[in-house]
């Protein structure tokens, strides 16, 4: 879940020498919208901290070799951040550590009950499988690779975790918790994405 589509496979594949050289880990690649495409880039480093000046540093490291594999044709915006405090979960591991959080999740194809979003509390995390307690009863094991989109749900508890592991930038706002789920879709976008929470480092490209 980390890069979707071939054009961002072909860009984590090309910018995570560089990551790794620096000690971050990608968390995410997507490349959004048609007419001005916007490249985001989601970081961070194996603590799950990352301020602004590692964004600024590594968007400034990735910048020359973007400009010269040229992955993305036109102009485009180039946007490195970390992964917010309701951070999508997109590798084999990041579900564990967030045992006992609210998730949602989405699945590329449905299940055999025909279902294909998700909304619970993480079990645990085993063997590429994820185990959710529903808010609408019952439980679900799902399989990480079947996954297109995982995401926790900001929450005061959330919020106090994030805290306690060093990983909230700036405060948040007690307005900005989420309330009720109603199965609607969640935009990329949106995903883990606070601007001043997220600390973020913008650039245009042509």
């Amino acid at each position: 879940m980390r890069a979707q589509s071939e054009l961002e496979i072909r860009i984590l594949d090309m910018i995570e020498p560089a990551a790794k050289a620096m000690g971050l880990d990608i968390v995410r690649v997507r490349v959004m919208g048609s007419q001005t495409p916007i490249l985001q880039i989601m970081a961070e480093k194996p603590d799950g901290s990352m301020v602004v000046e590692d964004c600024a540093k590594f968007s400034r490291a990735i910048s020359p070799l973007l400009e010269t594999e040229d992955p993305i044709a036109g102009e485009y915006s180039l946007e490195v951040s970390s992964p917010g405090i309701d951070r999508p979960l997109t590798r084999v591991g990041d579900f564990g550590r967030w045992a006992g959080h609210e998730v949602k999740i989405e699945l590329g194809s449905p299940t055999a009950e025909g279902r294909k979003r998700f909304h619970g509390f993480i079990e645990s995390e085993a063997d590429g499988f994820v185990a959710v307690t529903l808010k609408d009863g019952g439980t679900a094991r799902l399989e990480i690779a079947d996954m297109v989109k995982a995401h926790l749900v900001l929450t005061e508890k959330l919020i106090q975790d994030a805290r306690s592991r060093g990983q909230t930038p700036v405060a948040v706002e007690e307005d900005e918790i989420e309330g009720d789920f109603d199965d609607v879709e969640v935009e990329d976008i949106d995903d883990g994405l606070d601007a001043e929470a997220e600390s973020p480092a913008s650039d245009n490209r042509e």
